[in-house]
């Protein structure tokens, strides 16, 4: 079931905002302000334009609305992306110009192309060229006189050139599917097969009298993989050559490519299951490839984490070369916990940079040159995190480069150099804040703007209670707890118990606005709730992983008999009324609402399920096959784990929600489940909204009204107040 949770997406964005955009040589940073770019030099903080709104007004036009932007090495030419286009998650898609501070001229790029439809432009390393994807195919036009060469010529709707399908995307973090040759002379770029995947179909009935169809090419668990090959063309004779590698390539994943050099590619290969990762070297000019580097996981491998913001829109998971390129960075957790490793580029030698246990949960900077690494982890405490260093040579010990006299979340957007770094904190009961520091001395830039300057007006009431629940079984968890205002510990009150529970999202984090119920229309507080919220095994709490990967192919049961073993000890709590017990989720979380209240209806006695995968054979394979395996092999495994298997012992309250228009977890699921509740002659509320996506956001008043349908049916079903 799914990752994304939209209303708790706001607090992340809060907390876990855009790094600073660095300057190449790390002693200054840019921002977007009031329609101009400007640089801000360090540590003076004395301000300059870098492009202004002359600047970016083209002759005879608007002015630009700046996205985001990148600058040339040699900074002579900006490139700036503008009107842009949401395609699924992200605005991936809109408008580049190329500004030339030498000329002090703007140029449009593509502009025989449809407005909003050009991808991940890139300027040639040279500056010569700019390379993007339109329409499912790569072009690559001239800077010099504006000439467009189409290097792919039959990309379609399910054959994709540069750019990636829906699963690649969703589950990949692969957006961006092109990356120059360090020479400029080549381009390498994925191209995606989809022509074998059958379509969903999505139905909108609410935009004409007659209805839509929306198809979404869509690779369901046991659906073989749409293949995927790497090609590298020469942007002169525009021939392209396709890399070779062992394996099929429908039963096995290509989520990684970088560039060494001009004669050399590195391409990571996962195996269907995810369980087998293997780095090629590559020949761009032969096509040739060889195994330089293996693991197995006995669940499955990740590339990256949620601890990463994967939906940064300029995210990109890289292979970090060091030594020279000598040497790679590779994260494992072939010794239990997450930790970072320098491998030589044959594979010959692996070295351990951090050790003990505990997990590296991201990297913030690779200094190569004062031989450190920095990044973030929190060793004591799976609900904070922390920025560390070590030496990047494997011979250091741990070192907290966080004051250790404040505790909560942090994170760090760190300079080039290693000079310079933003330091952004918040916790439950402190609002986030952030200084700029000198990263040498670990000391604000101002003292008026220091973070302990400002903690004092940055504290706001203490509301979450943070505590540890020990099951019958021996397992301990992390919950938080919010208690009604005015709280009397001789009455009882109606708890209300918010769940994620799989392997893309945690939910007890020490930081602000975590206990927040953004569909509760009040005070949840005032009104006399307990609001709880656990993370069981499988979550990504940073606990090493035994903890993470224990759900392997039991997503269903081991989370859901965590939750429900946790939610009886706490409702053994004398202040906690047991006849009124709530659980609610969205997404993932949903599917473990409907779980909860099917398989533990003794339990909760009032479920709010929001855009919930009720059968586990309707989602991805990607997603779905990484941590339950292959409905060929194990299907009773994925049966056991869907709440439709339960539906039938629904006994308490449930509202069932879900947009029809839903790309992610597709609305059949809620058909599937209504029918069997149907069947079982299950009495329950559903509220389907019209064409609305995974985030149930779109359209005139829909917040509004899932709020207050959220809300009113809580309040029947389980009435606040203490008794």
């Amino acid at each position: 079931m799914k990752k994304l949770i939209f209303l708790f997406s706001i607090i992340s964005v809060l907390l876990n905002a855009q790094p600073l955009k660095w300057a190449q040589d790390g002693n200054s940073y840019f921002q977007i302000e009031k329609g101009e770019v400007i640089q801000i030099m360090l540590p003076s903080n004395e301000r300059k334009t870098l492009l202004s709104k002359s600047d970016l007004t083209p002759q005879g036009g608007n002015t630009l609305a700046v996205r985001s932007f990148s600058i040339t090495p040699d900074g002579s030419q900006i490139l700036i992306y503008t009107n842009t286009v949401k395609v699924w998650r992200l605005d991936t898609k809109g408008d580049y110009w190329v500004y030339n501070r030498k000329t002090k001229s703007l140029a449009k790029l593509g502009r025989s192309l449809p407005a909003s439809s050009l991808m991940f432009a890139k300027i040639s390393p040279d500056g010569l060229n700019a390379a993007y994807v339109s329409g499912n195919n790569l072009y690559v036009e001239s800077l010099l006189n504006g000439s467009i060469k189409q290097l792919t010529k039959d990309g379609t709707r399910k054959l994709i050139y540069g750019t990636f399908d829906w699963a690649y995307e969703e589950e990949f973090a692969c957006r961006d599917g092109f990356q120059w040759s360090p020479d400029s002379k080549h381009i390498s770029f994925w191209s995606i097969d989809a022509n074998q995947i059958r379509d969903f179909y999505m139905i909108n009935n609410t935009d004409s009298v007659y209805s839509q169809v929306i198809p979404v090419e869509y690779p369901t668990i046991g659906q073989t993989p749409s293949p995927a090959k790497i090609g590298v063309v020469d942007i002169t004779s525009e021939k392209t050559n396709w890399l070779r590698f062992l394996g099929d390539p429908r039963q096995h994943y290509l989520p990684r490519m970088e560039w060494l050099t001009a004669s050399e590619l590195f391409v990571q290969q996962l195996n269907r299951k995810q369980n087998e990762s293997k780095i090629f070297s590559c020949n761009p000019e032969t096509g040739e490839s060889k195994v330089v580097f293996s693991e197995r996981d006995d669940a499955w491998i990740d590339i990256y984490t949620p601890w990463e913001n994967v939906y940064g829109l300029e995210f990109r998971h890289k292979l970090t070369f060091i030594n020279g390129g000598k040497e790679f960075l590779w994260l494992s957790e072939k010794d239990g916990w997450r930790h970072l490793y320098r491998i030589s580029k044959d594979g010959s030698k692996e070295t351990l940079i951090t050790k003990g246990d505990f997990d590296l949960m991201d990297i913030r900077l690779v200094d190569e040159k004062n031989n450190y690494v920095y990044f973030l982890a929190s060793p004591t405490n799976a609900t904070q995190k922390y920025l560390y260093k070590t030496k990047l040579d494997g011979k250091g010990k741990l070192e907290m480069v966080t004051p250790s006299d404040i505790s909560g979340t942090h994170d760090y957007s760190i300079s080039p150099n290693g000079k310079f770094a933003q330091h952004r904190f918040s916790n439950s009961s402190t609002k986030p804040i952030s200084e700029l520091i000198d990263l040498t001395t670990n000391k604000a830039l101002t003292e008026a703007e220091s973070l302990k300057n400002q903690l004092a007006a940055a504290q706001d009431e203490k509301k979450v209670e943070f505590f540890k629940v020990k099951t019958e079984e021996g397992i301990e968890m992390d919950a938080w707890m919010v208690k009604p205002t005015n709280f009397d510990a001789s009455k009882k009150y109606p708890i209300v118990f918010y769940v994620y529970t799989e392997p893309w999202g945690a939910n007890v984090h020490d930081q602000y606005g975590v206990a927040d119920n953004y569909l509760y229309n009040g005070d949840m507080r005032q009104d006399g709730y307990l609001y709880v919220s656990i993370d069981n095994r499988g979550t990504p709490a940073p606990k090493g992983r035994a903890w993470r990967k224990s759900v392997h192919k039991k997503i269903g049961i081991v989370n859901i008999r965590d939750q429900a073993l946790a939610a009886k000890e706490i409702l053994k709590f004398a202040y906690v009324d047991a006849e009124r017990t709530a659980v609610w989720g969205w997404s993932g979380g949903g599917s473990a609402t409907l779980n909860l209240m099917f398989q533990f209806p003794e339990i909760y006695k009032t479920g709010i399920a929001v855009a919930a995968v009720a059968n586990q054979l309707t989602y991805d394979n990607i997603y779905q096959e990484r941590y339950m395996g292959l409905p060929q092999e194990n299907l009773a495994d994925i049966i056991a784990g869907s709440p439709i298997t339960y539906a039938k012992n629904l006994k308490g309250n449930l509202l069932y929600i879900h947009g029809t228009g839903d790309d992610n977890v597709h609305y059949a699921n809620a058909e599937m489940l209504v029918n069997e509740l149907i069947k079982h002659n299950k009495q329950f509320q559903f509220m389907p909204y019209p064409n609305r996506t995974h985030g149930i956001s779109e359209g005139e008043g829909t917040s509004e009204h899932l709020s207050t349908l959220y809300t009113e049916y809580l309040r029947k079903n389980c009435p606040p107040g203490g008794r």
